[in-house]
């Protein structure tokens, strides 16, 4: 019970981390923020995904660049033009690696108000860091765990940011429903999206790029969504005019 509760804890905090801070403010604004928060929210995100962090400056520009030339050549991960996912992970990886270490041109616009707290993404991407993310997800588990087969989810705790990436960068374009005719393939995954807080709603998204909440029928209930009104209602975010591709 006890892994199963951490478990979950550490898949929806991450998660929370993807599409609030990441997706939503780093990459559309569509929330504002003081500078207090930003950075409070940098360690929310670092402390969240632990081994796995993602830069919310790189995943940002990558974004931008997914809505701007969706399915097209310059899509950074579209299944589109991928064999398999594991093909699609390692191209949206290089495309990821050459933004974080400024080995290719990226145009003004995408790079545009993204965040950006250069030493933090230094101290939380370096080696070690991770290691010791990576041996304290292990040690808890040496502690709390009951079966020998639970050692087997280490593995998500330690890639777990680009693993809700892949979900939605690969099944988001292949397996769901469609609600809008979009220049793309992009498709919804479930009439429900409990699992990913609402990025689930992929077709959605594409078709309303600016639009806080994700979910657009009646029944397609965005978890990501209360809590950010909820943060608006207590002063933490506005919301702002969010930026299209």
């Amino acid at each position: 019970m006890i892994i199963l509760i951490f478990f979950l804890a550490h898949w929806y905090l991450s998660l929370f981390s993807q599409t609030f801070f990441l997706h939503r403010y780093a990459a559309h604004k569509m929330v504002s923020m003081s500078p207090f928060w930003e950075k409070f929210f940098f360690i929310f995100t670092a402390t969240t995904q632990g081994s796995s962090y993602l830069s919310p400056y790189v995943y940002g520009i990558l974004h931008r660049m997914h809505h701007a030339y969706a399915d097209e050549d310059k899509d950074p991960h579209s299944p589109k033009h991928s064999s398999n996912v594991f093909v699609m992970f390692v191209k949206t990886w290089k495309v990821y690696a050459s933004i974080k270490n400024e080995t290719i041109l990226i145009e003004p616009r995408f790079k545009k108000d993204v965040p950006h707290w250069h030493s933090f993404d230094r101290m939380a991407y370096h080696w070690i860091t991770r290691l010791i993310w990576c041996a304290l997800y292990t040690l808890f588990y040496i502690q709390f765990a009951t079966h020998w087969w639970m050692f087997l989810i280490l593995p998500v705790h330690f890639f777990m940011g680009p693993l809700h990436g892949v979900i939605i960068n690969w099944f988001g374009h292949k397996t769901g429903y469609i609600n809008f005719k979009v220049n793309n393939t992009s498709v919804n995954l479930m009439p429900l999206d409990i699992f990913m807080m609402g990025e689930g709603y992929h077709n959605n998204h594409h078709q309303y790029p600016a639009k806080l909440n994700f979910g657009s029928r009646w029944f397609e209930l965005d978890p990501a969504y209360p809590i950010i009104v909820v943060m608006k209602w207590v002063g933490i975010v506005k919301t702002t005019s969010a930026v299209n591709f």
